[in-house]
């Protein structure tokens, strides 16, 4: 009887020990992963020409939005703008794969602005390819850039040797993927994260913005404050899509660019152009709220320059037409969560100050 406890006390610790040894290599080559990714998204040679790096509009000082607060940025080549504003890519992993919510009628998760990436993974050769950003001809070129790069041996060490571009691409994809997915990209570390955990006051302004936010100005029916059902935190947005009824933004340089064929008269139509489906027209992803002090200027278009000017644009929009330009897309605008919210200057203020709140890195 002992000898046999014995020996399953034995194979017990050999079984711990192999499966520790296993969640540690585990562990490494994830992290091993990430800095992959982290070098790839940094990499100013995989641009044409060289120069631009995903990190070029995605900066993580500014929450991984446009590291100058461009209302569009400049691609590699110069004077060329792409027609959006870059949009954080913080907390983008916790988007779901695209789809539609026939109870809501409204399509959900994806990445960018239109929704038009179905996920991460295909997410990073839309802007390698794009001739207004990294301005790549082929997936090709893409390919034989990476196996160019210093660190290609580490991508085969962690990966394989492939002759195949496809999976070369993969693997470019999966360590971006590992990276934005890692806690570098998406913190957590905001004065409201801390409030949540009972390690910091917020202000008397700051409460009062919070309630604002979850009540009177109806922040919260898409900017939602109920714990993520996966994550188990609170991401501020529930990854839908909106019109607004934001303008045209004038000084947009894509309008005057040769490229844009339509100039001056070109409208934005949002994920209805991507879905094909007229009554989409318009509408765009709802962001995350978390470091949205850093990103301005706002809206897909960059057409606003400050959270003060949105949070007025938010409260006024239908009661002092005159204050903005007309909706780039008059169909299918939201007119029951904005426009008419009634908020005092002061109630406006103290959104704000609430808002300022979800900045990564805050300090006591």
């Amino acid at each position: 009887m002992k000898s046999k406890l014995f020996i399953i006390v034995i194979l017990s610790i050999i079984l711990f020990t192999s499966c520790s040894k296993e969640n540690e290599e585990y562990t490494t080559n994830d992290n091993a992963k990430i800095e992959l990714g982290k070098q790839i998204f940094n990499d100013t040679n995989l641009s044409n020409p060289i120069g631009q790096s995903c990190a070029s509009c995605h900066s993580p000082e500014k929450g991984f939005s446009d590291p100058e607060n461009r209302a569009v940025s400049e691609g590699v080549v110069s004077k060329i703008f792409g027609n959006r504003n870059a949009p954080s890519l913080a907390y983008n992993i916790f988007s779901p794969e695209r789809y539609y919510d026939t109870t809501d009628e409204t399509f959900i998760g994806g990445l960018f602005l239109d929704g038009r990436s179905p996920n991460l993974q295909k997410q990073f050769i839309h802007p390698m390819l794009n001739p207004l950003e990294m301005n790549n001809t082929s997936k090709t070129v893409v390919a034989q850039k990476i196996k160019l790069a210093s660190y290609y041996p580490k991508m085969v060490e962690l990966y394989t040797n492939s002759p195949f571009e496809s999976d070369v691409l993969s693997y470019v994809a999966d360590a971006l993927t590992k990276f934005q997915t890692s806690a570098e990209v998406n913190l957590f570390t905001s004065k409201f994260d801390y409030y949540l955990q009972g390690r910091a006051s917020f202000t008397l302004k700051e409460k009062k913005g919070f309630a604002l936010f979850q009540g009177k100005a109806l922040c919260s029916q898409c900017h939602v404050t109920e714990p993520d059902s996966e994550v188990k935190k609170i991401l501020f947005t529930d990854f839908t899509y909106d019109n607004i009824g934001v303008p045209k933004n004038p000084n947009n340089p894509f309008y005057t660019q040769a490229s844009n064929s339509a100039g001056i008269n070109y409208i934005d139509l949002g994920i209805g152009a991507i879905v094909s489906k007229p009554e989409h027209n318009g509408k765009f992803r709802v962001p995350t709220l978390r470091n949205i002090a850093l990103s301005g200027p706002y809206f897909h278009n960059g057409s606003l320059k400050t959270l003060e000017e949105v949070v007025h644009f938010y409260n006024v929009r239908d009661t002092k037409t005159g204050e903005f330009g007309t909706p780039e897309v008059q169909q299918n605008i939201n007119t029951e969560e904005l426009g008419n919210l009634n908020l005092t200057p002061e109630e406006e203020q103290n959104l704000v100050i609430f808002m300022n709140t979800l900045t990564d890195g805050y300090h006591k």
